[in-house]
C-alpha cells in the first residue's frame, strides 16, 4: 500500500504538524482534511526510489537511453544504438541521442 504526504493548507497540526504521511490503497480518494485535527489539507507530490536490475542491452532493447556522468558537462551514452554519439557534451545538440527512435506515440 502506497504512502502519501499531505500537506496543511494553514496552520499545521498540534500532533502531525505541517506534513503528514498517511497509508493509502490507489482507489482511495485524496484527503481533503486533516483526520487528527480536521484543518484542510491537500496532496503533495513526493519522490519515490525505483531500483531497475537490468543490464545495459536490456534497457536498450526496452527503449531506455542511461546516461553516466563521466566529466563536467560530458556524459557517456552506455546504452547506444547504431549510429548514435558515444558522448553527449554539453553545448553540442548535434551530440544528444536521437529519442524519437524509441518514443512513439
Amino acid at each position: 500500500m502506497p504512502i502519501y504526504e499531505y500537506e496543511h493548507i494553514s496552520e499545521g497540526c498540534t500532533l502531525t504538524g505541517k506534513l503528514f504521511e498517511v497509508k493509502q490503497s490507489l482507489t482511495d480518494e485524496p484527503l481533503t482534511h486533516c483526520p487528527t485535527c480536521q484543518g484542510p489539507v491537500r496532496k503533495r507530490i513526493s519522490r519515490i526510489g525505483l531500483s531497475i536490475q537490468k543490464s545495459r542491452a536490456e534497457l536498450r532493447d526496452l527503449g531506455f537511453t542511461k546516461l553516466v556522468k563521466r566529466d563536467d558537462g560530458i556524459y557517456e551514452n552506455v546504452t547506444r544504438r547504431q549510429g548514435e554519439n558515444r558522448y553527449m557534451v554539453r553545448g553540442q545538440p548535434d551530440t544528444i541521442p536521437d529519442f524519437s527512435r524509441t518514443i512513439s506515440d
